[in-house]
């Protein structure tokens, strides 16, 4: 029994102290680029995680918590009743999860289709405040990953205005996984670009939800406001 606690006590230590590297991580990213750290939100990615690990990072300060399977995401969310905490869906959307995305998240991130937002509107709780919305950019149109096209961005924020459930808030998008630095910037450029016209198009966007462990700080440089982190913070899966 001691070396389980001492096992859970470790895995806490860790937790607490990976945070704690994240955050200056961002706040020496967000002075580098001159920016506020306040104005950049981490999403601690925790799928795969434990609820002890939830509970951990949540002692530690955290709050916003990232998941991209929902049925695992709808277990922890009813098992775990902790003050402040908001949830994330940063996976894909399946249109037969849609209810359940709609009923239990606090932010979307993964917007593509008017169709889903359709029915994310249509099923989101009358109770609720409105779900905070990002869409989803594929910027290299990637076959594999979900987004829609650069040139589809405007119509599709258009069609939004419509849904009162819904709340648009701003951007995504993941680049490639074999990019480096140097293609990832410019992913991420193109992206706040993007932003910017919506902006000027009359679009009141704040959200730019882009950058993860190993290019957060790139991310910051071109204007992110949430950083999705699980590796740097819950170690391997």
């Amino acid at each position: 029994m001691d070396s389980i606690a001492n096992s859970r006590d470790q895995s806490v230590t860790q937790i607490t102290d990976h945070l704690a590297q994240v955050r200056r991580r961002v706040e020496t990213a967000a002075s580098v680029a001159g920016r506020r750290t306040e104005d950049i939100t981490i999403v601690a990615v925790s799928k795969k995680q434990a609820a002890t690990a939830i509970a951990a990072a949540h002692a530690a300060g955290q709050r916003d918590f990232g998941e991209n399977v929902v049925q695992e995401a709808v277990s922890k969310i009813t098992a775990i009743e902790l003050p402040g905490i908001r949830w994330h869906f940063i996976g894909r959307i399946q249109s037969n999860k849609t209810k359940a995305i709609a009923r239990y998240f606090d932010w979307v991130h993964t917007v593509d289709r008017f169709k889903t937002a359709q029915k994310l509107d249509a099923q989101r709780p009358h109770y609720a405040a409105p779900l905070e919305i990002c869409i989803q950019v594929n910027l290299a149109g990637e076959p594999q990953k979900g987004g829609v096209a650069t040139d589809e961005v405007l119509a599709l924020a258009a069609a939004l205005k419509e849904l009162p459930r819904l709340r648009l808030r701003g951007l995504m998008t993941v680049p490639p996984l074999d990019a480096d630095l140097t293609t990832t910037g410019a992913a991420f450029r193109q992206l706040r670009e993007l932003k910017s016209s919506l902006v000027a198009a009359g679009y009141p966007l704040d959200t730019l939800s882009m950058g993860m462990s190993g290019d957060l700080e790139a991310a910051i440089q071109n204007g992110s406001t949430m950083v999705r982190i699980g590796t740097a913070i819950f170690g391997p899966r």
